[in-house]
């Protein structure tokens, strides 16, 4: 779902480490402030600051509007996190709402409906990436708060104060990297993803190609079929067909959209055929299949922590008690390589990256008085 450039370099971790223990604390609601170390997983800090602890003293101002591109079971997480997290701030109002259509047009039109009735801190997945970063200016222009969320700007611009998403390359490389893997290290492997013209497409394209690549020929990438995942029944069709003109050569399959990874679970299920299936995202079909071994594994994203962190941050950008240290700053917020080894304990290393990013916002990204 995401954009993000492989940003995040080890220079720029050590940076964070090193900082650790002169920065501010995370203090979360029903505990004392703690420095040096990660809060709980699943806590809600009220407290950061590059410089010093600036406490959310007083949240009741700040609305917070989460608002995807369209609808999409990826976005699911963030209505009740949302809500959640709201009232663990003790916000005005965290509210979730998005169009029917996939339509940037639309979404500005929503966007601005919400900030009639009184929103006025704004998490966005922005339909056009090309196009997102006016909307964020003109959000900005009225004094609004605004994170990008799960997904940024293209052209490595981000006119919010900060994005945080996944690293879309990153992922798919990851996820390429599991698949060769269960393909034994050689063979003809087959990508199935979202939109061709989408700039997180290209970027996961991009990583799938680099792991193959780095097999010195003993995996080749079959054919890559983009533009499948608008809903379940395009990308059901799309891999029955693939299966049934070339399912013979096929050893194995990756899958970096979320309908795509559905229908190539069940595909290969369903079928009996041998390819080696690497999905991405926790939907239950995928769990299920990594349990019962027709899916090899799968590479699960963030929505919670981008919905927990995005609301968390917005609230301390609203109340004008932090501003950010690099306006702009974009974030990834994790992805996680699931097997049937970890199928059962994988949300935990979810949580403590979780809370490993809202120390590094409280430490380095936040700037709090």
């Amino acid at each position: 779902m995401t954009l993000r450039r492989s940003a995040l370099s080890a220079a720029a971790t050590l940076a964070v480490l090193a900082l650790a223990s002169t920065a501010c604390t995370v203090k979360s609601s029903d505990g004392p402030a703690a420095t040096g170390s990660a809060p709980a997983a699943g806590s809600s800090p009220t407290k950061a600051g590059g410089a010093g602890t600036a406490e959310l003293a007083d949240g009741s101002g700040t609305k917070v509007a989460l608002v995807p591109g369209g609808a999409h079971p990826y976005f699911q997480p963030w209505k009740q996190t949302g809500i959640d997290t709201g009232k663990s701030l003790k916000l005005g109002d965290v509210a979730f709402d998005e169009t029917a259509e996939w339509d940037q047009q639309k979404q500005n039109n929503l966007l601005s409906t919400l900030a009639a009735r009184g929103y006025n801190a704004f998490g966005v997945f922005g339909v056009s990436p090309t196009d997102i970063n006016t909307t964020f200016a003109d959000l900005k222009s009225q004094g609004f708060a605004v994170a990008s969320l799960a997904s940024c700007p293209a052209g490595g611009r981000n006119e919010a104060d900060f994005c945080l998403s996944t690293d879309v390359e990153l992922a798919a490389y990851k996820a390429a990297q599991a698949a060769i893997e269960a393909m034994g290290g050689k063979g003809a492997l087959v990508h199935v993803t979202g939109n061709n013209v989408d700039a997180n497409t290209r970027l996961r394209m991009k990583g799938v190609e680099k792991a193959v690549k780095e097999t010195g020929g003993k995996v080749t990438l079959l054919q890559t079929i983009t533009d499948i995942d608008k809903d379940l029944q395009t990308a059901q069709k799309a891999v029955s067909d693939l299966l049934a003109a070339k399912g013979a050569q096929i050893q194995g399959i990756v899958s970096t959209a979320y309908n795509p990874a559905v229908a190539a679970a069940e595909a290969v299920r369903e079928s009996g055929s041998k390819a080696k299936v690497v999905a991405i995202d926790d939907d239950a079909k995928i769990l299920s299949s990594i349990k019962d071994g027709s899916v090899s594994a799968t590479v699960v994203q963030n929505p919670v922590g981008q919905a927990d962190i995005g609301t968390w941050a917005l609230a301390l950008l609203q109340s004008k008690q932090c501003t950010m240290a690099k306006p702009g700053q974009i974030v990834d917020s994790g992805s996680f390589v699931v097997t049937k080894a970890n199928v059962g304990t994988y949300d935990e290393a979810r949580k403590a990256k979780t809370a490993e990013l809202k120390k590094q916002f409280a430490d380095t990204y936040l700037s709090c008085g």
